[in-house]
């Protein structure tokens, strides 16, 4: 019985699954929930990856990745393949095992209808805001955009936003693949995608570096597929063949497509070089990025706390209202997610008044962090002794008069550490604000490693700068301490 399995081979019932990579927050056609059952996924790749492990005697099993983290969960092993939408890149050819092209993509500006006489070319939009994905091919075509004419590149985590916020006017033009293009306009009224082809780029399947065995086998099943008009089926079926594709297909079957290597108009230089060589590149973005970090954590750590201290006052003091009113936004704020809260401040009240990105990622750390700022002022109130406060209405001082001259002093002092732990706190979660499109230090290195391929050097940097905007202000308050204990000693 062994000899006839080994003759066989190893049945299909007996192979691991095939667990494939994507990210379903992309959506339609590409990975998406079906709306008639969530449990299972829909899209043009995930019938590419079914493909693929029928073709290889497999089960195919979705593994949900972050689009950013599909390259490093390749590398970790955190599924044989992955597919959802993955640029071809010179990165991604040197510290990944990537597959041939298997679709062509056009990079298209898409504006508002009223503007489409206005903005034709990148060039045109000198000094406008042009959204697109962050640590993509567009993204890097933006930078040098950057420099070229004046443009300011607009990073997002999704390719949904960036349309809506094209819509609703925040930025001026989207510069993203065909796909997400012709989606976005079948999905928002007037929007409009100029016919000039910015640049041109390819769809791969990755797998881990040591995965090359694994990635021929994709080759194969991939030109199995163009040869026997399947990948052609699919593309058909979600809409998105078109007469670049047979062009495609004829040069992978005939072996001379290396698309990385000899389509310059989409190799960043961040791709192909090493990270030594790219660093002067990135360098300045990631300064640019603690700058505005740094500005963004300290204005809002003022609001938080100016907006902290009258919430604990009014806590203390106020009448059974406001301390009911008060206590319940100090409850919401604390047991709501930040992210959640910057979502409805930037999104939710887009209809109603239209904050620009920066002004709603200040207000919502800011009100997030007032709750907790209250709650540090509004004990550190309390614990000043009654017998002191007793003293103060002897003396004849009146309530406000106690409260600024006595309470409020030794109140500071108990209140300065957990001050300063809270405002590190906030620096490091001023990262989050990267959602509303404000591209601080943390996104700035995301979309460095996602380029190099490597997020070592870029993670060591980051942390670096973050290291030296905390570090001082630690060092300030420990020195305030001392001096304030020297002098009631």
């Amino acid at each position: 019985m062994l000899l006839v399995l080994c003759l066989l081979g190893t049945p299909s019932w007996a192979q691991p699954p095939m667990r494939w990579g994507g990210d379903a927050e992309g959506g339609a056609p590409f990975v998406e929930a079906d709306p008639t059952d969530p449990s299972r996924m829909v899209g043009f790749d995930v019938e590419i990856a079914e493909l693929v492990a029928r073709a290889l005697g497999r089960e195919p099993r979705f593994v949900q990745i972050a689009f950013a983290s599909l390259d490093q969960s390749a590398r970790r092993g955190d599924f044989d393949i992955g597919l959802s939408g993955i640029e071809d890149t010179p990165a991604r050819r040197a510290s990944l095992a990537a597959s041939v092209p298997y679709y062509q993509f056009r990079e298209v500006l898409t504006v508002r209808a009223a503007d489409a006489g206005r903005y034709t070319s990148l060039a045109s939009l000198r000094g406008r805001q042009v959204g697109t994905l962050g640590g993509t091919i567009a993204y890097d075509l933006l930078l040098d955009a950057e420099r070229e004419h004046g443009i300011t590149a607009v990073s997002y985590d999704d390719d949904v936003h960036p349309y809506s916020d094209l819509a609703l006017g925040r930025v001026d033009a989207v510069l993203l693949d065909h796909v997400l293009a012709e989606r976005a306009m079948r999905r928002t009224a007037g929007l409009v995608t100029q016919a000039q082809v910015v640049a041109t780029g390819h769809y791969i399947i990755i797998a881990g570096p040591q995965q090359a065995a694994l990635r021929d086998q994709v080759d194969e099943v991939l030109r199995g597929a163009m040869r026997d008009g399947s990948l052609e089926r699919i593309f058909r079926k979600w809409n998105v063949w078109n007469e670049d594709q047979p062009a495609l297909f004829a040069r992978v079957l005939a072996g001379t497509t290396d698309m990385a290597a000899t389509e310059p108009s989409v190799a960043a230089p961040a791709g192909a070089a090493t990270v030594a060589a790219v660093l002067p590149r990135y360098l300045p973005s990631l300064f640019r990025g603690a700058a505005l970090t740094l500005v963004l954590s300290c204005a809002a750590m003022l609001l938080a706390v100016g907006l902290g201290v009258a919430i604990a006052t009014g806590r203390v003091y106020g009448g059974p209202l406001v301390r009911g009113a008060l206590t319940a936004y100090v409850e919401v704020m604390r047991g709501t997610p930040v992210l959640l809260q910057l979502f409805v401040i930037y999104y939710g009240v887009a209809d109603v008044i239209r904050l620009p990105a920066f002004m709603a990622a200040l207000l919502g750390l800011g009100l997030n962090y007032a709750a907790y700022e209250s709650e540090i002022y509004r004990s550190a109130l309390e614990s000043v002794p009654r017998g002191q406060l007793e003293a103060a209405r002897i003396l004849g001082l009146s309530t406000s008069q106690t409260l600024r001259l006595v309470r409020a002093p030794q109140a500071f002092r108990l209140a300065l550490a957990p001050m300063t732990n809270d405002f590190v706190a906030l620096l490091k979660d001023s990262s989050l604000v990267s959602v509303l499109t404000v591209v601080e230090l943390t996104k700035q290195t995301q979309i460095f490693a996602t380029n190099v391929g490597s997020w070592l050097v870029p993670g060591l940097l980051c942390a670096a700068l973050y290291l030296a905007m905390s570090l001082p202000l630690s060092h300030l308050a420990r020195r305030l301490e001392q001096r304030w204990k020297a002098s009631t000693a």
